[in-house]
């Protein structure tokens, strides 16, 4: 097609720094999962209600969206609501568009668990977790994204191969964060940054004052302060 139609009609679609066109895959709590060729810069929105069949619920019910595939950061809803897929725009949001595998969640999904999910593939993923002498690489993937992982398994919801925990502390939504820091930029590979990135969702599901999703609260329990998901 770039050939048929030549470069200046190619480079035409899109906005500056962000020419071209680009393979979307939409999945999650939405009606037509799919894979699309489209214009750089298209509304986030207008993407999967063109594509994707919608949220399933409605707009009005969706939570968050992984733009750019499980290493990237998710973004609220506020946010969905305008921002353009490409570099650019969601550089400005705080996340990236990695491989453009976008995942939406509506208000039916624990997105602490599904972050916690993430953080368990990662470490799964570790070459630190191969038991080859050889394979034990750098230390803070090896080391950080594992107790990333048992952090983050303890914010009171089940876990695949134990029971709920439910004795995290409030002070350790800071060591998670500051944690992820340190794995951040510091490994041999990319995936530790992988590992850290969905972590760095301050703003959306670590953060207590965030408008768009309250992230947690803390209530007494049987096994002392109980981290747990609300949103409003």
């Amino acid at each position: 097609t770039i050939c048929r139609r030549g470069g200046d009609w190619f480079a035409g679609l899109g906005r500056e720094r962000n020419r071209g066109t680009k393979l979307f895959t939409i999945s999650g709590h939405i009606n037509n999962p799919c894979t699309v060729e489209e214009e750089m810069s298209i509304p986030l929105r207008l993407l999967i209600d063109k594509h994707a069949g919608g949220v399933i619920g409605g707009w009005d019910n969706l939570l968050a969206v992984i733009p750019g595939g499980s290493s990237t950061p998710l973004i609220p809803k506020s946010t969905c609501d305008h921002v353009l897929m490409d570099f650019d725009g969601l550089v400005e949001a705080e996340t990236s568009l990695g491989t453009a595998a976008v995942i939406v969640m509506n208000k039916s999904a624990d997105v602490v668990r599904c972050i916690a999910r993430l953080s368990q593939f990662y470490r799964h993923e570790s070459c630190g977790q191969v038991r080859s002498l050889f394979d034990w690489q750098c230390t803070p993937c090896r080391e950080g994204v594992t107790w990333m992982d048992k952090i983050i398994w303890r914010f009171g919801i089940l876990s695949v191969t134990s029971p709920v925990e439910g004795n995290a502390r409030e002070s350790e939504i800071d060591m998670l964060w500051e944690l992820s820091k340190q794995i951040e930029g510091r490994s041999i590979c990319a995936l530790g940054d992988g590992a850290a990135w969905p972590i760095q969702v301050r703003q959306v599901i670590i953060s207590r004052d965030s408008s768009d999703i309250s992230g947690l609260f803390w209530s007494k329990g049987s096994k002392g302060r109980t981290a747990q998901s609300q949103y409003n």
